[in-house]
């Protein structure tokens, strides 16, 4: 299913779209080629120079990813352009769900992320299930990782011939699940709530462009669908937007394009989606748009959806027929500030108010005044209390941290000392613990009151870090925590010595990451952990500590695991180090090690002149005897023009190289003809 027709699809910008294809097409080579392949380093600083051009005027851009388009800025791909769908569907493979790409990107973390992403998943398994390995400064990759996810219904229906393929609809609400979680889930395991899908949107909003779009193809389905599954979409999908708070629903419709483009979505979403969904949309879209309703007739509205949900079987047809009739009319003539006059308004207000609303008293609790309401008087009377400090605890429960945080930023005269009262209350590790216990919780909130916080307050973040049952919780507070100007190195060195290995792990990313770590601190009881993954941390840990780099290159060179094997020959450039010789070439020949890693190894003995070196070069290049006795060189590889260019360098007048360079000389690729001359000229 289209997400819409060419005609009126927006158009990205002429930079993403180039951007994008760029991307494409390495990603493509990365997957045909090996690495160290000449034709791969071209498109990578292909793509880095689109992206630097693109990044001139923003900090980042943000990319969705569904199976056949990719969506950026609320506007999506054309599906039926093969190479950017292409692109879309080899990350969707991959369980990816988003990606971000930074200021700063560079060639060599691109090239990373491009050799990661090019390897196929059905193979070696999709790399959105093993993100906490493939991280980059500059790039973040997204996952989609709820797998297994069915609707109940499907299963109940499945004893059909057709049982074991899902439906539209199912396939829909899977991949909105997806999109919004970013927990595991396994096969068989119930769908999670609406509130839980809605809790994750409000938390992490770097997935709203393919939130926006996947609401929109549900929307698009459910005008033509009227199976069963199609009916439990529907009702999933109003409870959904029924569980978001209207500050989100703003943001989501902000993400889906300019004013057209929004009011495009908002028509497609009325034609499919319940009444209800319907009217918390239209009131979303008029404050994203700066419009205006009257209460009237937003009471009118809501009286004809309460008759289209639970009315007569006379009347429910038609209130919706109306419903949806009155808000296409609605958007159509959306141009006035309040398109009804004051007088109007008020025959609509009374209208809309029945006998019995006019008549029904107030409860208790809708008489009670909201938290924030009541701090801001409590400020500006100068008065405090337990009333006060039981609102200040509501409003943590809420996840209304910012608003708190905004509050005591400009108290009014005279209540500077109840903003410190309150900033206190905030920073108390046992409030803290409040925070990450409600179901709500305000990043960006966190973000500002960390400066604030004692060394003993961030023992509540790292217990969070440690305990948190959301990945996405965990994966913000690693990337808070290890931003944050405080040295709480020794709160991190502490936790080391829990058992589980992705505790220790995340603590050794918190330790490179922070750039306090104290001088007499060891990591080598790390580098020997059992799991591959806490052992690549510790090893990238010491290769920034001065006084234990040359521990890191030697345990990252001897690791079983091969990326790690890079990660020490990365470290050591151009010049081995005179211990290291004999390690360096065993590397270089071995076979069952990656041949951009053989590279390494070879560059980095080029200059060194030793027998043994001479050997592996030779064996590295010599593939016998012609029948007039020449020497024949093995088939063109990188590691082939490498060995050739350090023959040349350190070797030409060595008469067992000659035949060789003689070799590479006579050589029909001009690769290696140019190996030799560039280092004889």
């Amino acid at each position: 299913m289209e997400l819409s027709s060419r005609s009126d699809r927006p158009a990205l910008s002429r930079d993403v779209s180039e951007f994008l294809v760029e991307l494409s097409i390495a990603l493509h080579r990365h997957s045909m080629y090996p690495s160290g392949h000449p034709a791969l380093m071209p498109a990578i600083e292909s793509v880095t120079r689109r992206a630097d051009r693109l990044l001139q005027d923003r900090a980042s851009i943000a990319v969705g990813v569904a199976r056949r388009v990719l969506i950026v800025d609320g506007v999506t791909t054309d599906p039926d352009q093969p190479v950017l769908r292409r692109l879309a569907d080899g990350l969707h493979r991959h369980h990816i769900g988003a990606f971000t790409i930074m200021r700063g990107m560079d060639s060599q973390e691109l090239g990373e992320a491009l050799l990661t992403l090019s390897a196929e998943p059905e193979r070696e398994g999709p790399v959105g299930l093993e993100l906490d390995v493939a991280s980059w400064p500059h790039i973040k990759l997204q996952p989609l990782t709820f797998d297994g996810l069915a609707l109940v219904g499907d299963a109940a229906a499945g004893s059909g011939a057709d049982s074991e393929q899902p439906s539209q609809s199912s396939e829909l609400w899977v991949s909105l699940a997806r999109a919004a979680l970013a927990s595991d889930g396994t096969a068989g395991e119930p769908p999670p709530s609406e509130s839980a899908i809605a809790q994750a949107i409000e938390q992490d909003t770097s997935r709203d462009q393919i939130i926006v779009s996947h609401l929109l193809q549900i929307a698009r389905e459910l005008t033509t669908a009227s199976d069963q599954a199609a009916e439990e979409l529907k009702l999933r999908t109003s409870r959904l937007i029924a569980s978001l708070n209207p500050g989100t629903l703003r943001r989501l419709l902000a993400m889906s394009g300019d004013g057209q483009q929004r009011a495009q979505f908002v028509r497609d979403v009325t034609r499919g989606l319940p009444v209800d969904a319907v009217l918390a949309i239209v009131n979303a879209s008029a404050d994203a748009s700066g419009q205006t309703i009257s209460h009237g007739l937003v009471r009118m509205l809501t009286k004809l959806a309460a008759h289209a949900e639970r009315g007569s079987d006379l009347t429910r047809p038609r209130a919706d027929v109306e419903l949806r009739e009155q808000v296409s009319r609605l958007l159509e003539d959306w141009r006035l500030e309040d398109p009804n006059p004051e007088a109007y308004g008020r025959v609509l207000e009374h209208l809309a108010t029945s006998p019995a609303e006019k008549s029904r008293p107030a409860s208790p609790a809708a008489a009670e005044p909201e938290p924030l309401r009541l701090l801001q008087m409590a400020l500006e009377a100068g008065a405090f209390g337990p009333l006060a400090e039981k609102a200040i605890d509501q409003a943590i429960s809420a996840g209304q941290l910012s608003a708190l945080l905004e509050l005591i930023a400009s108290p009014p005269e005279g209540g500077q000392a109840g903003a410190d009262m309150i900033l206190a209350r905030l920073t108390r590790p046992e409030n803290l613990k409040g925070l990450f216990a409600s179901d709500r919780f305000d990043f960006s909130g966190l973000d500002h009151l960390l400066p604030r916080l004692s060394v003993e307050g961030y023992e509540p973040l790292l217990e969070a870090l440690s305990s948190s049952p959301s990945r996405i919780v965990r994966r913000r507070l690693l990337d808070l925590l290890g931003r944050t100007p405080v040295d709480i190195s020794p709160l991190i060195i502490a936790r080391l010595n829990d058992e589980r290995w992705y505790i220790q792990r995340n603590m050794l990313t918190l330790l490179a990451r922070s750039g306090h770590v104290p001088p007499s601190f060891s990591v080598v009881p790390w580098t020997q952990h059992t799991d591959a993954r806490v052992r690549s941390e510790a090893i990238r840990l010491q290769l920034q500590l001065p006084h234990e780099r040359d521990l890191g290159v030697d345990a990252a060179l001897n690791d079983p695991d091969p990326r790690i094997v890079h990660l020490g020959l990365t470290a050591i450039g151009d010049v081995a180090p005179v211990r290291m010789i004999d390690r360096m070439i065993d590397l270089a020949l071995a076979s069952d090690l990656g041949e951009d890693s053989r590279l390494l190894a070879v560059n980095a003995l080029a200059r060194v002149r030793r027998e043994d070196v001479l050997d592996a070069l030779l064996q590295l290049s010599v593939g016998g005897r012609s029948l007039f006795g020449r020497t024949r060189l093995l088939p063109k590889t990188p590691v082939l023009v490498a060995v050739i260019r350090a023959l040349a360098t350190t070797w030409a007048d060595e008469p067992r190289a000659s035949g060789v360079l003689a070799a590479a000389r006579r050589a029909s690729d001009s690769e290696l003809r140019q190996a030799v001359s560039s280092q004889t000229t």
